[in-house]
């Protein structure tokens, strides 16, 4: 790996600790301001709107800019703002509308950082999948150690010291990352296109990923899934405390278990490519995530379901870092922040039809109704997806996107690509 991917590797962990120390200490911090459940959705609501919002134009501004200044930009903007809430607690001015605000500005912030990342990777890398598979495992498994392990109960912890406390340490992670990210080594910037509008290019940016069946097929599968993932977590609390038997602290034991699992899928990913080719890798690890899900729905007890979700955490984890590399390697430098972010937001806009459809199958049927809803369309969306990121296809994809033979033969990159994509 590129002396480069450290940093970068060191800067998201970094970021992805503040991260989950921010994901346990705002929650709470509403929570100690209001008992309003609408209040405290929209607090948590804020955060995902930048996406839904502005996702894919969002995009094309990175495809515009420097990504490698767009990233530590973005992280010294967060660290600024999270100082604001933090000083805001001191003096006893902290409401919900500016947490609120601060949640959607750090949406803002998420939105740029992760699109800009997710195009940086590639250039560093000379858009080698065998190297990409193993930086997003890396990456991957850092983000999950971090924001779905330690940062949690460190939140929690550092909340009980001062509420201002978790929230100047987020800053302060936000702050390091840009520092580590100013030091990277800069990369090409992608053939500037011609003079467009930004919508325009935010346009020809999700045309690209509607075209291109592989492409589709990788969005897809977040966009269904999301919805059934989401059905699954509105009831899931509920479902565990009435059907398991569960409570509170058996319910985190529940999420952990899910998180080691992601653990674990992050960390074969790249082993899995390899053995079944990444197309059929794919759709093995999305039929794992139904077939899981079913698992959760008929569980007679907490060891069963526990066992499930970390099953299914294994297979989003997996999933998680073979499709981004994929994209990775086969999209054209000028519009990997547009099609990554058109793919982010295809995802983010389903999550809030998963919300309602568990609610209302759960209240119309029974509780666990929607988390069989939930393995019906992950299966579905498995079969109608597999013949779209085919070896056969993702072979094809990979040939198209490598760089012109030498007089002497082909070019290493070749013979990974090959291996990435398997037999066909």
């Amino acid at each position: 790996m590129p002396t480069g991917f450290g940093r970068l590797w060191t800067a998201q962990t970094v970021s992805s600790f503040g991260d989950g120390v921010t994901h346990a200490a705002l929650p709470l911090l509403a929570l100690a301001l209001t008992r309003d459940p609408m209040a405290l959705a929209v607090v948590t609501a804020a955060g995902t709107l930048p996406w839904l919002l502005f996702g894919v134009l969002g995009g094309a501004l990175v495809d515009r800019w420097d990504r490698r200044r767009t990233m530590w930009v973005a992280d010294t903007a967060r660290a600024v703002l999270l100082a604001i809430p933090a000083v805001a607690v001191v003096l006893d001015a902290l409401s919900i509308p500016l947490l609120a605000a601060v949640a959607f500005l750090l949406g803002v912030g998420g939105l740029f950082f992760d699109t800009a990342a997710t195009a940086y990777l590639p250039a560093l890398l000379d858009r080698e999948p065998a190297l990409l598979e193993r930086a997003n495992s890396r990456l991957r498994g850092a983000q999950t150690a971090m924001s779905g392990f330690a940062g949690p109960p460190a939140g929690s912890a550092l909340l009980a010291l001062g509420r201002a406390v978790p929230l100047f340490t987020d800053a302060l992670s936000f702050l390091c990352s840009a520092l580590l990210v100013r030091t990277l080594p800069a990369v090409p910037r992608p053939v500037p296109e011609a003079r467009e509008s930004l919508l325009r290019q935010a346009r020809a940016g999700a045309a690209y990923v509607f075209r291109d069946r592989v492409l589709l097929g990788l969005a897809l599968r977040p966009a269904v899934g999301n919805i059934a993932f989401v059905a699954v977590e509105t009831v899931l609390a509920l479902f565990a405390h009435e059907r398991l038997g569960i409570d509170t602290y058996g319910f985190g034991l529940l999420l952990t278990a899910e998180a080691a699992g992601g653990l674990l899928g992050a960390g074969i990913a790249s082993y899995l490519g390899r053995r079944l080719g990444t197309g059929t890798a794919l759709t093995c690890t999305a039929a794992v995530e139904g077939l899981a899900i079913l698992g959760l729905a008929s569980a007679p007890d907490p060891y069963v379901a526990g066992f499930s979700l970390a099953v299914c955490g294994a297979g989003m984890g997996a999933t998680m870092v073979l499709a981004p590399s994929l994209r990775q390697a086969i999209v054209p430098g000028h519009l990997m922040g547009r099609v990554a972010s058109t793919s982010r937001m295809l995802a983010m806009c389903a999550a809030p039809g998963g919300a309602v459809l568990g609610g209302w199958l759960a209240t119309a049927y029974d509780i666990r109704t929607p988390l069989y809803a939930a393995a019906v369309l992950l299966l579905t969306m498995t079969a109608v997806t597999a013949s779209m990121t085919s070896n056969r296809r993702v072979e094809a994809a990979l040939r198209a996107a490598a760089p012109p033979e030498s007089p002497g033969g082909p070019e290493d990159g070749d013979t990974a690509r090959e291996s990435v994509a398997g037999a066909v």
